[in-house]
């Protein structure tokens, strides 16, 4: 059996992580120059360039990226393996997801993740726009629907979107439609008109588009004089609907059962946005514990709020 230098293939997993030699350095506990030796013993061994060096920029060939996926895995193996044996075995994971997602939806259910899944250590990346795919970026993805070869998805919710208020809003409307005899079990996509709308760019990819997207399917193709303020994340029109600043349209990970304190979901249509959300995973680390483990209960998490069932 013939094997690269060990040493060097850990070294080069982390310049691959890090895309920095100083930073691969400072993770591994030794010198940059040390660093450059490793990388040099690896692709004179090889006969193949993995990096490519633009001055402290480093980046992966396309040679590189293939092996790097590749050991990657392999060194894991290797390192699960040797725990395993010495009877102190962790896992550690790498999820990347949306930043709405992970704060609204992710974050208040990992204590029960911590709960069942003591040995696993979770180390969760917020993204706010869907990264390149890869083990250098993390181990698995929250993410809108991706076919990309090599990776393996899990349908986890069917974005709709319906409108929320405060309930202080909530009293103004009511009284609204009292004075006007409106009192209805469904309140007309129109009516909303007469009051601000709070818009996020961040829904449906453009100023007041997820407002005109709900109006448009609910039969409204002329909003008139509407006002409509916007924000650049859902987040923030949240913040303004607590604060009583108006209407804002969301979906069903964005509020819970502990948030009808604050909010109230208006008697109206929802939209069906097409967006889904997935969990992703490289097919060829499917039989991981780690990724088994978050896989099974990013499901089961899914069904019990109610995601899975839109």
């Amino acid at each position: 059996m013939r094997l690269p230098p060990m040493r060097a293939l850990v070294v080069f997993a982390a310049v691959g992580r890090q895309n920095s030699f100083s930073r691969a350095a400072a993770e591994l506990r030794v010198t940059q120059s040390a660093v450059s030796h490793q990388i040099r013993l690896l692709e004179e061994y090889l006969g193949e360039q993995l990096l490519l060096r633009e001055g402290r920029k480093v980046s992966l060939t396309e040679a590189g990226q293939h092996y790097f996926e590749a050991i990657g895995t392999a060194l894991s193996d290797i390192e699960r393996a040797s725990e395993r044996l010495r009877g102190g075995e962790t896992t550690e994971l790498r999820l990347a997801a949306f930043s709405s997602f992970a704060v609204r939806w992710l974050v208040p259910r990992l204590p029960d993740l911590q709960r069942r899944y003591p040995e696993l250590r979770l180390m969760l990346e917020m993204v706010d726009a869907p990264p390149e795919l890869s083990d250098r970026v993390a181990d698995c993805f929250i993410l809108l629907a991706s076919d990309q070869r090599g990776y393996s998805s899990e349908l986890l919710y069917r974005e709709a979107l319906f409108p929320i208020c405060s309930h202080h809003f909530w009293q103004r409307i009511q009284s609204d439609l009292q004075s006007e005899d409106s009192v209805g079990d469904e309140l007309t996509a129109s009516w909303l008109t007469r009051y601000p709308l709070l818009s996020a760019n961040s829904v449906l990819g453009g100023r007041g588009e997820d407002w005109r997207q709900w109006f448009a399917a609910a039969g409204v193709t002329d909003i008139g004089e509407a006002r409509m303020q916007h924000f650049s994340h859902m987040l923030l029109a949240h913040e303004a609907v607590r604060h009583d600043q108006g209407i804002a349209l969301t979906n069903d990970y964005m509020v819970s059962a502990g948030d009808d304190a604050e909010y109230v979901r208006l008697p109206c249509p929802h939209y069906v946005t097409g967006d889904e959300f997935h969990f992703l995973f490289k097919t060829s680390r499917r039989n991981e514990p780690a990724i088994r483990i978050i896989r099974q209960w990013l499901l089961q998490q899914a069904r019990v709020s109610g995601l899975l069932g839109n």
